[in-house]
Parts: structure tokens; sequence; C-alpha cells
């Protein structure tokens, strides 16, 4: 976040002399000094979510750069609340999730970040660009956004005119236009003992390279079937084929925070409505039925969705706890192939 905010107040520290309200920025409708006021707003917004853990709506208050405001000091607001909101990132637990809209109505800490660093790039990019000045951010910054809150964008040769894309703020060969947009937190399930954190696209990759993508996992790793899981889903990101609600779920666990497993989709359901499921525990999580309570949870919510009929999990012969999992879980036996078991729940 610091280093968003420091790279937009070098960037329009330039031009301050100019004048912002004069002058459109960008594509918006706004001029530069009100979108400057924007990123401020934001920033100090997303400060408060945290902050104050508000879990329905937005915390109810205004915000506004005084009158005689010049632009060096909306650039000086707009440092003082990238601060704030670093500070509300840092001391805000890991499971933490505050109101924000779109499309889960929840954000971590993570995600909110994510969101501060996308308003303070983007829109240091619209004051940029009204005001005739060139502007690139550093390319790890666009990346984070886009990895964090843009799972179905598919990545181009670079972030930062990807993201620009992604935004309906420029042009990419191969690509069509984007007309309308927004971004997307990962999605988040609660069971009984257990939350089921969707993956998004960086934490994926850093657990398909041995990572611990961001969770402390009981045992100090993750089973080696999540570690396989995360590299498809890596491969779908890169193809442009991810779905955040039908990827993989981190299974954490409420009394302490440990993640002990996972359990995803192996993609979108198909035409007729089926959807495989599978799972994998760390070896000191099994025995304590969360994979059961999990796969009920995730299958109910399946089942919830438009045109989805039929939950599949497909089990080996001899893989008897597994088997035993799904039946506790209310699957019934539907077919039988190569040694492996088809098991199938119904609405």
């Amino acid at each position: 976040m610091e280093e968003a905010v420091a790279d937009c107040a070098a960037a329009l520290g330039a031009v301050t002399d100019r004048d912002w309200k004069g002058a459109k920025a960008g594509r918006l409708e706004w001029d530069c000094r009100k979108t400057a006021e924007h990123i401020a707003s934001d920033l100090i917004a997303y400060a408060a979510q945290l902050a104050g853990r508000a879990q329905d709506a937005y915390t109810p208050f205004g915000f506004g750069l005084d009158a005689d405001t010049d632009n060096t000091g909306a650039l000086q607001v707009i440092t003082t609340t990238g601060a704030l909101l670093a500070a509300a990132v840092r001391t805000t637990p890991r499971p933490v999730r505050a109101f924000h809209p779109f499309p889960f109505r929840h954000a971590n800490r993570e995600g909110f970040a994510a969101m501060g660093v996308a308003e303070v790039l983007l829109h240091t990019h619209d004051i940029a660009e009204g005001l005739g000045i060139p502007y690139e951010p550093p390319a790890d910054l666009a990346a984070f956004v886009l990895t964090r809150i843009f799972p179905r964008v598919r990545p181009g040769r670079a972030p930062w005119p990807t993201l620009l894309w992604a935004t309906g703020r420029g042009d990419l060969p191969g690509r069509e236009p984007v007309t309308a947009w927004k971004w997307s937190n990962n999605p988040v399930l609660d069971a009984d003992r257990l939350v089921l954190e969707g993956v998004t696209p960086a934490t994926a990759a850093d657990l398909s390279l041995a990572g611990d993508g961001g969770f402390e996992w009981v045992g100090g790793a993750a089973a080696e079937g999540t570690r396989e899981g995360a590299g498809i889903m890596v491969k779908q990101y890169e193809e442009g084929a991810f779905h955040p609600e039908w990827g993989m779920y981190v299974l954490v666990r409420r009394e302490d925070d440990r993640a002990v497993g996972a359990m995803g989709f192996h993609g979108a359901p198909d035409a007729d409505g089926r959807v495989e499921i599978g799972y994998d525990l760390v070896p000191g999580a099994r025995g304590h039925g969360y994979a059961t309570e999990a796969l009920r949870t995730l299958s109910h919510w399946a089942l919830e969705q438009d045109g989805v009929r039929t939950v599949v999990a497909v089990v080996e012969r001899e893989n008897a706890p597994s088997r035993r999992v799904v039946d506790r879980a209310g699957f019934t036996r539907a077919g039988e192939d190569a040694g492996r078991i088809v098991y199938e729940f119904r609405g």
C-alpha cells in the first residue's frame, strides 16, 4: 500500500502547479481534483471497514477535502489515508472479514489491500492522462491487484497493460474492449467448525510452489493433493478459465485458525448441471469429521446455484476412509469404472 501511494505522490507531485479542477481525469466524468479526493476517500473508507469490523454496510461517515486544500495538500491527504489503510491491514487478524459489496459482501485484509492499491494505481493513471503526463507503476503492484481481485482475467504479457484493459482503460491485442467490469474478492463459506476460504490465483501459485499460501497448516504444510490441485488452478488462471466459486477452498479450523486441508471443484458445472468435487486433508487432521462437514457445506452450496443439479465425487475403491466421508455426507453410489466408484449428491 505504501509503495503504491508513494508512486502516486512521486508521479503527481511533479504537476501540482497545474489546474487539476480544469482537467478531466482520463475517461472519467470527474476532474483531476475530484479524482484525487476520491482516492483518499476510498482509502480511508477501506481502513474504516477493517478497523471497525463492519459487517453489513459501509461505515456511515463522510469525507472531503477542505475547500482551500491545494494540490500538494491533496497528495498529502492521499499519503495519510494510505498509511491508515496500511496500518489497518497490518493490524487486522488474518481471518477477519469486513463488508464490501463485490461480489460476496465481504473481503479480508488482503482483499482490502488489493482494492486500495487498485484505486491508487488506476486513478493516478486517470489523473496523469488528464494532465498529459506519462505514468506506469511498478509491475509487481499491478500483478498484486490482478492475482487477488481479478481472478477471471487471463494474464497478459505485462500486468499493467492487462489491468488497464480489464478496467476499460486500454486495449490488448486479440481481446475485445472492456465496457463493464468489477473486481472479485474470494468466496468464503461458513460451516460448523470450519471456514471454507476460496483460493485466489496468488494463493494457488504459492501453494503449488511448496509455500503455505498464507495459512498456518496443521502438521506444518499442505498435503500433496492440495498442492497438485493448486497447480491445476494456476493453469486455469493462465488460460483465463479460472472461476473463483468453482475452484479450491482451504478448510480452516475456527478454534485456532489453522488449515486442515482443501476441497474444491474440478471446474465450473457442465451443460448437464454436473460438477465434480474433490478433497484432501493433512494427515494430522484426519478422523475428526472435517472432510464430511466441509463436503456437506460445499455440496449444499453448489446445489443452490443456478443450473446445478448434481455434485459428483469419484473415489478409489481401495480408499475406504474417503468412501465413508461421501457416505456420511449424503452421497449415493452411482456407478463404478476402472476401480473407481462414482458417487452423486442431488438436491
